[in-house]
């Protein structure tokens, strides 16, 4: 049984692929996550804000009082290098660590606010040994100014400048909400990234009627959520130069074989891992190869992309179609 897979140009043993969350923060859930069978690891996104907030209070509290006395002068304490204090180092140094130790590919996963934020945390991730890193586009335009097209502009720009940036592949997780996802994936593709993750789970704030204030809101994933990078990677696959990564709603090997089926390279996981432990990995990858095995599939490759439709020659009319199939076709309970 052949389970091997091609991601970012990394050879994997197996498709399914420990996605960003917190057993990969360190380095002993890092572990934990290898020997459980993960493929590949990706690691929390580094948020440029949060860096920030963090250097800022390190260099307030190192430089407290440093002028209480005569002698103390501009350069009492060192300058901090850029990007190399506070939170940001441990993150590398655990980075470094676990690409050390590991077998397996470790990916970085970044999120930027700024230029200089993107491609200098790029380069730093690269240097601690990142075997790729994934670019988490996260934004909400809340300018109603701001067109939709340049929102996307930004975007592309931002990934040219950190693929221009590093010699490791990158991978960018974009988000469903596009007028024209696949258009907009052909040209993320074209700015240099070698791979798509569909789709990016954004988390909106609720509201808190006791306090009357926003409050942060998250829920797991559940598998009537792959239905959307389910019909996009079908539609993309076989169609972008670059590798495809589902993720979100992962709970079975249902959900995996089904993502593979539409065409996905990879099948990444947060939620199954945080509600069933690092060994859950092992009961997907075991499930997979039990369909695989009573489909008499031997090999990964000729499961992967079976129900694409790359070769379909009216794809909307299809996906039409099935949108009103599926209105019409409702019975409702008795």
């Amino acid at each position: 049984m052949n389970l091997e897979t091609q991601y970012l140009g990394l050879k994997l043993a197996h498709p399914i692929v420990a996605s960003a969350s917190p057993l990969s923060r360190e380095l002993d859930g890092i572990r934990q996550l290898e020997d459980a069978g993960a493929a590949a690891i990706v690691m929390p996104s580094i948020y440029e804000e949060e860096i920030v907030a963090e250097d800022t209070a390190y260099e307030a509290l190192v430089e407290r009082g440093s002028w209480s006395q005569p002698e103390a002068t501009e350069g009492y304490f060192p300058e901090a290098p850029a990007f190399r204090v506070g939170g940001l180092q441990a993150r590398l140094e655990t980075l470094q660590r676990a690409a050390s130790a590991c077998a397996i590919p470790i990916i970085a996963s970044l999120n930027g606010s700024t230029p200089r934020g993107w491609t200098g945390f790029a380069a730093e991730l690269e240097r601690a040994g990142a075997a790729a890193i994934e670019l988490n586009l996260y934004r909400v335009p809340a300018d109603v100014n701001e067109s939709g097209e340049e929102v996307e502009r930004r975007w592309l720009e931002t990934v040219e400048a950190v693929c221009g940036a590093v010699s490791i592949p990158v991978s960018v997780k974009l988000g469903p909400w596009l007028s024209s996802p696949g258009h907009h994936a052909l040209r993320i593709a074209a700015a240099g990234a070698r791979g798509l993750v569909l789709f990016n789970r954004f988390y909106q704030p609720d509201i808190d009627l006791a306090t009357l204030a926003p409050k942060p809101s998250l829920e797991l994933s559940s598998p009537y959520e792959i239905r959307q990078a389910l019909l996009w990677i079908a539609l993309l696959a076989g169609r972008v130069d670059a590798s495809l990564a589902a993720t979100s709603g992962v709970s079975s090997s249902e959900e995996v074989v089904k993502y593979l089926l539409a065409g996905a390279d990879v099948v990444m996981t947060t939620s199954s891992l945080l509600r069933h432990g690092p060994g859950h990995v092992s009961v997907l990858r075991d499930g997979l190869k039990q369909w695989m095995e009573g489909r008499g599939f031997d090999d990964i490759g000729r499961v992967r992309g079976r129900l694409a439709a790359a070769f379909l020659r009216d794809r909307e009319a299809l996906v039409r179609a099935q949108y009103i199939h599926t209105l019409t076709g409702f019975q409702g309970q008795s």
